[in-house]
Formats: C-alpha cells, structure tokens, sequence
C-alpha cells in the first residue's frame, strides 16, 4: 500500500477555555485554534492538555462541529477520541473521520488495569470494524504515567497486521528516549508515523526517522517548535533544541495543565483563560509570578495576531 500524505509535524493538544460557569468557550477555542495555525502547529483538540476526560461525549462533539463551522480546516486536525467505554470511541471517531480530520489520536480504555493484549486489540478492531470507512487513520496514544495502560510493540505489530494503513502512528509521551527509538527502529519503515509527546524529543524524533511531535507546550511556544521541526537539518538544531528545552523546563515547574492556562492569560491580558475544571485547580499566584518571572528571563514572549 502507498503511504497517503499524512498529518505531520507540530501538533498542540489545544487546551480548552471555560466560561466562569465552567462550560466549554468556544468562541475563545476557535480564536486559540486559528492563532495556533497560523503559527504552524496543526490541532490535536481533546488531549490530555486539552482537559479531555473532563469534557462529556456530548461536549466534545459539540466543539468539534464549532470548529468546523467555524472553517478550521479538518485536514490541519487529530482529535483525541479514545474512550473506556467503546461505544463512544465509535461515534467520536466516525465523526471526525466523516468530517475529514486527518486522523484521531486515541487512549487505549484506561479504567481497568493490567488488561491483557487481546483485550486492547478488541478495543481497537471493533472501533476501526464499527466504523468501517476507509478514510480511517487512527493514531495510538501512549501515556502510561497517565492511562496506566499502555501500547506495547506486540500490540503495534497486530494492529498493523490486521489494519494496514488504518493504524497510522502513535504518540509517544512515556518521556522514554528508548521506547521511542523501539517503535521508530520496528515500525517507521512501514508506515507508522511516530510523533513523540515533547519537543524535548523533537530533534532526535526527527533524525531516526520520526514526523515531529504533539506537545502541551505547543500552545504557548507554537513557532519556535515548528521552526525546529522544519529546519532540524539545519546547523542551529542543537541550539534551536536547548531553547525549546529552557521553556519547558520554566513550566514544568508547576502543573502543566494550569501552567499553559496562566501563561495565556497572562501574555494575552485575559484573565478567563485561567479557569480550569474541578478536580483541576488554578496554580496559586505565587506560583504564576515565578512561572512568568522565569519566562521573562528566558525573554519568552506570545506573538498576538
């Protein structure tokens, strides 16, 4: 099979803004997807950034219709859509895939623990049966520390045996050089594109044969991480890459979620950008000063367009 041009590079799993009633803000979501794009990055809406597992079926499928009547451009987008219960991974795919997203990111089912291979592997044959259109591309997510349920090589290689094509990639966030390297070595020949989880990784991704990463910080720091992306041949990579690194490391001071939240609110004069759903809570405001104190002194800045 010929491997179709895919989805690649910089992706954010977009962090989604709430109403001070706590309901999704879609006008605030369309204007952060748009700004996300024209910097580079394509829209990896309901991820783990995003909130996901905080937002009902129904929430979620009401944003991504917002999104599209909005014109965001499908083809720029992966929604996550995987589920514990199957039955909405289903109709979460087939929506996207129907609307032309250019592939979804799916969780495995993470409630039970210590599943067993076979059970994972049904999970993600009957989505790809019970949605049965060819246009399909499913991209496994990988986040253990997290799920506590995770994506083994034996899973990768029975899925692409039995879905060629239709199992496309995966997202990598273990934080683990090593397992990258592991799917990157047994599976990037035949087509299975890896992305890993942070820009941390986006250098040596890219140079064993990876298609760039989707990154939380991707909200904050959109074009210097698609500068690497598209120029990590180039002289400066190294040091192109221990920047990305230093404003990583400025918010992973504090919780990652919250932090992304601060930063726009702060950058963007907007203080509604802070509120985050319960259990969630907003970082404390000696917690923000530090985090933007550090920022400032890398000389970060958001581009407002």
């Amino acid at each position: 099979m010929a491997q179709e041009q895919r989805i690649r590079g910089v992706l954010a799993p977009v962090v989604t803004p709430f109403t001070k009633d706590l309901a999704p803000d879609p006008q605030r979501f369309v204007a952060h997807c748009r700004w996300l794009l024209e910097l580079g990055s394509g829209l990896a809406v309901f991820g783990t950034n995003s909130e996901s597992n905080s937002l009902s079926l129904d929430e979620r499928l009401a944003l991504l219709d917002f999104l599209l009547d909005a014109g965001i451009d499908p083809g720029r987008m992966m929604p996550g859509t995987g589920s514990c219960a199957l039955t909405d991974a289903v109709q979460l795919t087939d929506r996207a895939t129907k609307a032309g997203c250019a592939g979804v990111l799916m969780l495995p089912p993470f409630y039970y623990k210590d599943v067993s291979e076979e059970g994972l592997f049904r999970f993600f044959s009957e989505t790809v049966e019970r949605v049965g259109d060819a246009r399909l591309r499913i991209y496994l997510y990988h986040i253990p520390s997290v799920a506590m349920v995770g994506i083994s090589p034996g899973l990768v290689e029975r899925l692409l045996g039995r879905y060629p094509g239709v199992i496309a990639g995966m997202k990598d966030s273990s934080g683990d050089w090593t397992n990258t390297k592991t799917m990157l070595d047994n599976f990037a020949t035949s087509g299975f594109d890896v992305f890993v989880g942070s820009e941390t990784f986006l250098l040596a991704n890219m140079q064993h044969g990876g298609v760039g990463c989707i990154s939380a910080t991707a909200n904050v720091n959109p074009a210097a991480i698609d500068r690497l992306f598209r120029s990590w041949q180039e002289a400066d990579a190294d040091e192109q890459q221990q920047g990305l690194d230093a404003v990583r490391g400025v918010l992973s001071r504090a919780a990652m979620l919250p932090a992304l939240k601060a930063v726009l609110a702060h950058y963007r004069n907007d203080p509604a950008w802070v509120t985050v759903r319960p259990p969630l809570v907003e970082l404390a405001a000696a917690q923000v000063q530090a985090l933007i104190q550090g920022l400032d002194e890398l000389g970060f800045t958001i581009p407002l367009t």
